[in-house]
């Protein structure tokens, strides 16, 4: 009894005994497991050691090297040791302590990986990713094996920017975007949408459902679904904006399951009001693409890498073919031969690189039109079909004949500043033979030996003068003495001289328009226009004869319009048309029949100042000159002079031409001229004026101020240029004591010239060089005898 109750006692401690044993037999037999599988997973890394082509290094329990594969040893040395190297050189503290968790786990026979930032040298950074793996639990063995990401790093850089900077263009797409979970709650909006509803993305983000902007939302359907129906990815919907108002919206979208009870949508809303302008917005915007593309003044094409075009715009075709295709064919083939290997050099140049631009070409195309070009070619690279260029074409012709134009202004204004240079000279010159003249035709009568003489000396002046005239109209520096006139009386005062111009062979006629406005002009000048442009008719006609015209008419120009290389402005003119049917113009002398001493006719038979005086005088007066002309029909000129409104008033009286010149006072003479001075002072005296002589604004001052005291004249007659003190200069000095003494100018040069520097000062006069007897007579009895 008692044996059998302590078998039957001593059975339960046996069977725990046994389950201890069993379950400490199982543990012994996992951690038995664990161990093998870690030591051959060691085996099988180290095993691979030799053959990475990442840096590699096992390191002892100590830190200490134990050995390197040979991409470690030329990234670290034989010595260097990785953790220690890449904690050296980590970027902060942060990256250091990565290093020390990967080793801490490492250590524990875990293996691990951590992405560290190194510093470079200039502020550049790289990116290591770097794996630490132990090679058994006991041994406290690690390897290090590190790899340089940084190209991976700044290309997933460069992605993450261009891929925000895509949301930025999808926030303002013309569509609206959201996202709304299983609730209905708004998870993304797009500011377009958010815009059309009236709200902030904060406060459609900030708790907002789907259903608080539908305008009758339905119970029966999900809160994510905006519509009903068989189709859950279309439908129509009317949304509400926040003042109220509704809209109706086409919603395509899409349900997504994240995973058990996680939905969500992707939705596109169009609005439906908008919808037709959107898609009118699109093509106009693609159409105006296109426009842009075709219509800008830059021809613009694509190359492949052999020079052949495969893309180009309509401005391209224009400029290298005439509206031709181009696709399929050289470029080169279009150039001129000389120009086409600068195109080959350049294309090598640029090569496959994108962006990679050559120095810009200056090339001719060949064909009629000879078109001068800008040609720039930039790498397309090889993402563009297989490499080639970019190419850019700015059409020169035009800004090439513009520095042409402007070389020749320059050369003409020089011209113009020599001519009248050597008018001013050649006027006293004149001014002296024409008045000694006058002096000794009041002592040889008609009938004297001597007269007939004296006449040819004074004719000859004249027509010297005449020339020098001509001078002055080309620079613009000839003196005018405009006047109100009626272009018809001029004309019907010229009709008799014109017709016996031009020869019993010619046609001629004037056609007078009606109710012709007036003009102020030079009449004088106004005559030598037509007298010039009616020659030049006349010797176009001279081997077959012709028709003549002039005809006159209003015109009211009511916006500005371009005539040759001068803009007419708007306002109301008075037209002299001069047109012949005679042998035209050839295109390629039309840009120089303005330029002085050009001249398509033969040697002695011309001056080549006819038209260049022309456009001159018109000019001065302020009007314009414009010609069409065909070659074998014809030439029209075309004078617009602007219209004079004249001021209501009394009628001026012409001075008689026998009329007493004699006075009396007593009158200054200043001039650097010894001959003119001394013929005006000749002149002067025989007519009654006591006359003070001086040679330079210099000694005129000092006969006003020597003496006595001041000497009282009534009036001052001065030349306008001279050295040192000049005419207005003496005037300014003269008048601070005599404020209201008259004041005659003489000059070879033009009025303006010398008033611009007087202003608008009274008691000043102007006679032009060269002048008679009579003239300057004539003038000093007039200024003497105003009051």
């Amino acid at each position: 009894m008692g044996s059998g109750i302590s078998a039957i006692g001593l059975w339960p401690l046996a069977a725990a005994l046994a389950a201890g044993l069993g379950l400490g037999l199982l543990a012994g037999f996992a951690l038995w497991r664990t161990q093998r599988a870690r030591r051959r997973r060691a085996d099988r890394v180290i095993r691979g050691f030799a053959a990475f082509d990442r840096p590699a290094q096992i390191v002892g329990r100590a830190g200490e090297l134990l050995d390197s594969n040979e991409a470690a040893r030329q990234a670290y040395g034989r010595s260097g040791v990785l953790p220690e190297e890449l904690g050296v050189r980590a970027r902060d503290e942060e990256m250091r302590e990565r290093l020390v968790r990967l080793a801490g786990k490492a250590a524990r026979g875990l293996g691990g990986r951590e992405e560290v930032v190194l510093a470079e040298g200039g502020g550049e950074q790289r990116w290591i990713e770097v794996e630490a793996h132990g090679l058994g639990h006991d041994s406290g063995e690690v390897m290090w094996i590190a790899q340089d990401v940084t190209d991976r790093r700044q290309i997933e850089q460069t992605m993450a920017e261009e891929r925000d900077r895509l949301l930025d263009l999808f926030e303002y797409a013309p569509v609206g975007v959201y996202s709304v979970e299983a609730s209905g709650r708004f998870e993304y909006v797009n500011a377009t949408l958010a815009n059309w509803l009236g709200r902030s993305r904060g406060e459609l983000l900030g708790g907002l459902s789907l259903r608080d902007v539908l305008a009758e939302p339905a119970e029966d359907l999900p809160a994510y679904l905006p519509f009903g129906g068989g189709d859950r990815r279309r439908g129509e919907a009317d949304f509400l904006d926040a003042a109220g108002g509704r809209f109706r919206v086409s919603i395509t979208q899409e349900v997504l399951e994240d995973g058990p009870g996680r939905l969500r949508t992707r939705s596109v809303v169009r609005h439906l009001a908008q919808e037709r302008a959107a898609e009118n917005a699109l093509a106009q915007g693609e159409l105006r693409f296109r426009r842009f593309l075709d219509e800008a003044p830059i021809g613009v094409a694509q190359l492949d890498a052999e020079g052949v075009v495969v893309e180009h715009n309509k401005t391209f075709a224009s400029m290298v073919a005439g509206e031709r295709t181009l696709t399929g064919r050289p470029l080169a083939d279009f150039l001129i031969e000389s120009d086409r290997s600068a195109l080959a050099t350049a294309m090598t140049q640029v090569g496959t690189a994108d962006g990679t631009a050559a120095e810009p070409l200056e090339v001719r195309l060949g064909g009629a039109r000879d078109t001068v070009c800008q040609l720039t070619l930039r790498g397309a690279g090889a993402g563009a079909g297989g490499g080639g260029a970019i190419v850019h074409l700015l059409d020169l012709t035009e800004q090439k004949a513009l520095e042409a134009q402007f070389a020749q202004s320059q050369k003409m204004q020089a011209v113009g500043q020599l001519a009248g240079g050597i008018a001013h000279d050649f006027n006293n010159l004149l001014t002296a033979m024409i008045g000694f003249s006058d002096l000794l035709l009041l002592r040889h009568r008609p009938g004297d030996q001597s007269f007939a003489d004296i006449m040819q000396i004074k004719q000859n002046a004249n027509r010297a003068a005449n020339l020098v005239r001509q001078l002055l109209a080309f620079s613009r520096q000839q003196t005018l003495q405009p006047k109100v006139l009626n272009v018809t009386d001029v004309l019907a005062e010229l009709a008799h001289l014109l017709r016996r111009l031009i020869g019993e062979a010619i046609e001629f006629k004037v056609v007078h328009g009606r109710g012709l406005g007036t003009i102020r002009a030079d009449q004088g000048q106004l005559e030598q226009v037509i007298i010039n442009l009616v020659v030049n008719a006349r010797d176009a006609m001279a081997a077959t004869g012709g028709e003549l015209a002039i005809r006159t008419a209003n015109l009211a120009l009511p916006h500005e319009r371009r005539i040759g290389g001068d803009v007419m402005p708007a306002g109301r003119y008075v037209t002299i048309e001069v047109s012949d049917t005679g042998c035209g113009i050839p295109k390629e002398i039309m840009g120089r029949i303005f330029d002085p001493f050009f001249s398509t006719k033969e040697v002695g038979e011309g001056t080549g100042l006819g038209l260049a005086t022309v456009y001159g005088i018109v000019k001065q007066t302020g009007g314009f000159v414009g010609v069409e002309s065909s070659v074998g029909r014809g030439t029209t000129f075309s004078i617009h002079l602007p219209e004079h409104l004249a001021a209501p008033g009394p009628a001026v009286l012409e001075a008689s031409e026998n009329r007493d010149l004699s006075g009396i006072g007593k009158v200054m003479l200043v001039e650097d001229e010894d001959a003119v001075r001394a013929f005006s002072a000749r002149v002067l005296r025989t007519k009654g004026y006591e006359v003070m002589e001086a040679r330079s604004g210099e000694a005129a001052l000092e006969l006003l101020r020597g003496g006595a005291g001041a000497v009282d004249i009534d009036l001052l007659v001065t030349d306008v240029v001279m050295p040192k003190v000049d005419g207005p200069a003496l005037v300014k000095v003269v008048r601070e004591h005599h404020p209201t003494l008259k004041v005659i100018f003489i000059s070879g040069y033009a009025e303006d010239s010398f008033r611009r520097r007087i202003g608008e000062e009274s008691g000043i006069y102007f006679l032009a060089k060269p002048f008679s007897l009579k003239q300057l007579a004539s003038k000093v009895k007039e200024v003497m005898g105003e009051r």
